[in-house]
């Protein structure tokens, strides 16, 4: 598959023409006091008090995103799209509880997402080139900043987790279609292959 640049340009960040502003997120009780509050966290300018709370209150990971990461090398994927661990060394050097936090950044969000899209993509064989896969990757991310697209609510939780910072967990029970076989497959992580609809229906 082909991908041609619409809005972004090669080897220019996709973010280069977006301005960012620091941001701030409250959800208050009847009475007053304070039940969420999320200070000096990125987003784009454009976006309004509402975008920008359902991302800090609902789409951010809160926990668990190491403070120092490290790349996982695949000699079939360009570097640009290896996953990425924690750096126990690094992570080591740092005060305990410093080493790991939340998404603090909208570019956190959309960096994972198009990033485990595209890996998922590269591995399923769905790129011409490596220059296709960056430039679906670079295009995204601008479209995603830009409220051009927007995944469904799971998308936003769940995909990229793995990719992008090593998070996983124990099988929820889900299932996943294996790509290289076409056979449904129980899942035996929580984020490697996350659950990312909407709507369940049981019969």
């Amino acid at each position: 598959m082909r991908i041609e640049r619409r809005y972004t340009k090669t080897g220019e960040s996709p973010y280069a023409a977006i301005e960012f502003r620091s941001a701030t997120s409250e959800i208050r009780n009847p009475d007053g006091s304070t039940v969420f509050k999320l200070e000096n966290f990125e987003v784009p300018a454009a976006w309004s008090q509402v975008a920008t709370d359902v991302l800090a209150q609902k789409y951010f990971r809160k926990a668990g995103v190491p403070a120092r990461l490290k790349k996982v090398e695949e000699n079939d994927v360009p570097s640009f799209l290896w996953r990425s661990v924690p750096d126990e060394t690094a992570l080591e050097k740092l005060p305990e509880g410093e080493r790991y936090g939340p998404e603090t950044s909208a570019k956190h969000v959309f960096d994972r997402l198009a990033g485990c899209w595209t890996y998922w993509g590269w591995k399923g064989g769905y790129f011409t080139s490596e220059d296709d896969a960056r430039t679906f990757f670079d295009e995204l991310r601008l479209m995603l900043a830009s409220q051009m697209v927007a995944p469904n609510s799971p998308q936003w939780f769940n995909t990229g987790l793995h990719w992008a910072y090593g998070i996983d967990g124990p099988s929820q029970g889900h299932f996943y279609v294996d790509f290289r076989t076409g056979e449904l497959t129980r899942s035996t992580s929580s984020y490697e292959h996350p659950q990312p609809h909407a709507c369940f229906i049981q019969g």
